[in-house]
């Protein structure tokens, strides 16, 4: 009976350590690192009374101008019902409005106001301390590197073409 059972052979099994020789190893490194990164980051937020979900919306809008929520909800990887959520708690705040867009009565394109804007430099302002401290222990040289790559990785270049 033993002979009618496949035998595999043992893989490295993800363990979220370093060292970790899995398959799995970068996406484990980067999801803890992304947990890190985001906490620091959330902390700047917090005083401003916005979360990393906000300020994904306030990138959008600054970088690409008004935007439908349906573009939004693809953007910062949130479903319909969450960019629903943050386009109305970022209204609530007087960061966004949503407008009419010519010729579709139906969609509303979200806006980021001049409110929206000025807390938009202060974060970065906040931030950048905390960043500075997140990447000091990398040594001199690294974060650049982190950075270059990270962008390599999530910009592949047939992306560009």
């Amino acid at each position: 009976m033993a002979d009618d059972v496949p035998h595999h052979s043992t893989a490295a099994r993800a363990t979220d350590r370093p060292g970790d020789p899995s398959p799995f190893a970068l996406g484990l490194l980067l999801r803890r690192a992304h947990w890190r990164v985001a906490a620091v980051m959330g902390e700047a937020l917090r005083p401003l009374g916005i979360e990393l979900r906000h300020f994904a919306v306030l990138i959008e809008l600054v970088n690409h101008g008004p935007t439908v929520q349906r573009d939004l909800a693809v953007a910062t990887g949130t479903d319909k019902a969450g960019i629903m959520r943050i386009v109305d708690d970022l209204e609530r705040k007087g960061l966004a409005v949503r407008k009419a867009v010519p010729g579709d009565r139906r969609v509303r394109a979200v806006e980021i106001t001049p409110r929206g804007l000025e807390l938009f430099d202060s974060a970065h302002e906040a931030a950048e301390p905390l960043a500075e401290r997140l990447v000091a222990e990398l040594g001199r040289g690294a974060p650049e590197q982190l950075t270059d790559l990270l962008t390599r990785l999530a910009h592949p270049a047939d992306d560009e073409a």
